[in-house]
């Protein structure tokens, strides 16, 4: 009878609670932002389905449909996560050197196998409003929030003009790049981007605000 009280209390107050589910979620979460690289790359945009990322990452559809509300917002998701580890911006004292580390990472992006799938992105979105916003939102607005603290720290430091239109600025910086993605009418390299940083950045320095001397 102790015997059997002892496995009763066991299976009572002894029993170990269930482990959360977090980490089971979160790893059907990256298996289904894995598969989704994986299958984009083998199919391209158009032939990606929702259902074939659930089968490749042994999940059902409705598992992924918890936390991506359409192919478009996975496809931007899954890109974004493979790629926001390389993308922080530094902070070396240096605004300058800052910005180019982080766009010759971009750049080293666009030219490897992760720059077929912004081309697919891209160029879906020309058409699809909903793959386009999710590119967006997604994967350039917390770049962008990024790179406004790095200009933030340039202005504190007096590298940069107080008043500088940070937005116009970002354009100014990254259109350049997007422009030889996409049209490639010139390559995408390392001194490329020092250059572009050196022109954009040079422009925006408070010293260039100031009168020419014999000039009213």
């Amino acid at each position: 009878m102790r015997q059997k009280s002892a496995a009763h209390g066991n299976r009572g107050g002894g029993r170990r609670k269930r482990s959360p589910g977090r980490p089971r979620s979160e790893q059907a979460r990256l298996s289904i932002l894995s598969s989704t690289l994986k299958l984009l790359g083998e199919n391209g945009f158009s032939e990606l389905t929702i259902e074939a990322v659930a089968a490749h990452a042994s999940v059902g559809k409705a598992t992924v449909y918890r936390w991506w509300p359409n192919k478009a917002a996975l496809i931007a998701d899954a890109f974004a996560s493979s790629t926001t580890r390389k993308l922080h911006f530094p902070d070396t004292g240096s605004v300058r050197t800052d910005m180019s580390q982080q766009m010759r990472q971009l750049v080293k992006i666009f030219r490897s196998r992760r720059g077929r799938i912004v081309s697919a992105i891209l160029g879906a979105g020309q058409s699809d409003r909903d793959v386009i916003g999710a590119f967006r939102e997604r994967f350039m607005k917390p770049r962008r929030q990024e790179a406004y603290d790095t200009l933030r720290r340039g202005i504190l430091r007096g590298e940069l003009c107080e008043d500088v239109d940070m937005d116009l600025l970002l354009d100014s910086l990254y259109g350049p790049i997007y422009m030889r993605f996409l049209i490639r009418h010139d390559k995408l390299t390392p001194d490329f981007v020092d250059r572009l940083c050196e022109l954009v950045l040079s422009g925006a320095c408070p010293c260039r605000n100031l009168p020419t001397p014999g000039m009213s």
